[in-house]
């Protein structure tokens, strides 16, 4: 793929996407066996290459105070994400709670768990899913935290939590009033060394386990402070986070997704595809063309979601649609790659397989496209309901003004 990047981002996003690619190609592609091994061997290879990527001033490149705006930063994204294991390495996995604590953090809470994060000295993870609730839904969670003593004390069980397995604090969504949903919620910061905290077990996604779990909290106590924000604020944080988080994983996605597009001309145009006459076959131009509208469209939207980002504007529209969008793209892409590698895609003997199966992994990652593509729908219903049109540069925000609009009808009715 082209490695140069569109005029308009900054002069330093264009260098660190260039920076980071050679990165990738250089140290992480080669060693990704050794990241899919065994685990001792995998986090040794892991901490090794986060050290030589921090020595180069590639991590945490949209870390508070980094690059200025999260357009800019797409094109570096998606070079990490050219491989999966990348966005570990080059520290974005901590980037979202890197911007929440930053935004939303008291003193005592930026010192005990932000700067260490910064530093590359913490691993963070975010506990929301749990066993008996449906993950769409925040009211069906269980997991509670009242205050005792100025400590907060936390029961409840989280599952499928991504980085358990090595995580130095879990930000954990529970309970805290029994009133409505809008004042019930809170997010707390929890120390994995908490007495009371544990690994109930480890999970695997499609046959690998990828560091996520299930963890118990067995009446945890922790300092009144470590709440994020405010205590009752948590569906707000859990609504920007989601906001944020889609477009950052889609963008590392998008990164996948061009490999293997990369990974699909390769196999074309190499003495092997030209014995087989590959290029001259309708069937496998008409895989390129689709490959290739697929990362575009997806490209695209996500650029038009971050620019709103950016823009301080809503964007739960846009960022519903690119999330899904790029999922699709991967998908597609990874799978008509291995239609032309044959059996050898299916195998070890290419990243495809891996590859393949992380593409699946996101359509439930993040929102499930299900729940997505139902909420998005029912929102675009209400903007046509109440203005006969859709202004396709904003629908979020005809979706805000309907939205006001029907509630305010609503209120004058109950009048």
């Amino acid at each position: 793929m082209n490695q140069s990047q569109p005029s308009h981002l900054e002069p330093d996003a264009r260098d660190l996407a260039r920076r980071v690619r050679a990165f990738v190609e250089t140290h992480i592609l080669p060693r990704e066996g050794e990241l899919a091994g065994p685990r001792a061997s995998a986090q040794a290879c892991h901490a090794e290459l986060a050290a030589l990527a921090r020595q180069e001033g590639l991590w945490g490149a949209f870390y508070p105070g980094r690059l200025a705006s999260l357009e800019a930063y797409l094109a570096v994204a998606e070079q990490e994400g050219r491989s999966e294991y990348g966005p570990a390495v080059f520290g974005a996995d901590a980037t979202l709670d890197a911007h929440m604590l930053a935004r939303h953090a008291g003193p005592d809470v930026r010192a005990t768990f932000l700067a260490p994060l910064l530093r590359g000295d913490a691993v963070s993870a975010y506990g929301m899913s749990e066993p008996q609730s449906i993950g769409s839904i925040p009211a069906t969670l269980t997991t509670r935290a009242r205050l005792v003593d100025e400590q907060w004390r936390l029961e409840g069980r989280k599952w499928f939590i991504c980085r358990a397995d090595r995580a130095s604090f879990v930000t954990v969504v529970a309970r805290t009033d029994e009133g409505p949903l809008e004042g019930a919620l809170s997010m707390i910061l929890v120390p994995t060394a908490a007495h009371g905290f544990a690994i109930a077990r480890e999970l695997d996604i499609l046959g690998r386990f990828q560091g996520q779990c299930e963890i118990v909290l067995d009446g945890v106590r922790v300092p009144r402070h470590n709440v994020l924000g405010q205590a009752g604020g948590g569906l707000a944080l859990m609504q920007e986070r989601l906001g944020l988080g889609r477009i950052l994983r889609a963008a590392h996605w998008l990164g996948l997704a061009q490999r293997c597009f990369d990974q699909l001309c390769a196999r074309v145009v190499s003495a092997r595809g030209e014995q087989a006459r590959l290029a001259d076959k309708q069937l496998v131009r008409l895989r390129i063309f689709e490959a290739y509208q697929a990362i575009a469209g997806a490209r695209g939207l996500l650029q038009d979601a971050a620019r709103k980002f950016d823009a301080g504007v809503d964007n739960a529209i846009e960022g519903n649609v690119a999330k899904v969008a790029a999922s699709r793209a991967l998908s597609l892409v990874a799978d008509s790659a291995i239609q032309i590698y044959g059996a050898e895609g299916l195998s070890e003997l290419s990243p495809l397989s891996g590859i393949y199966r992380t593409a699946r992994a996101t359509h439930i990652l993040d929102g499930t496209d299900d729940a997505l593509i139902s909420a998005v729908g029912r929102r675009l219903l209400d903007v046509y309901r109440s203005a006969g049109t859709l202004d396709f540069d904003w629908p979020t925000l005809a979706a805000t003004r309907a939205d006001t609009a029907h509630s305010g009808a609503k209120q004058g009715e109950a009048s």
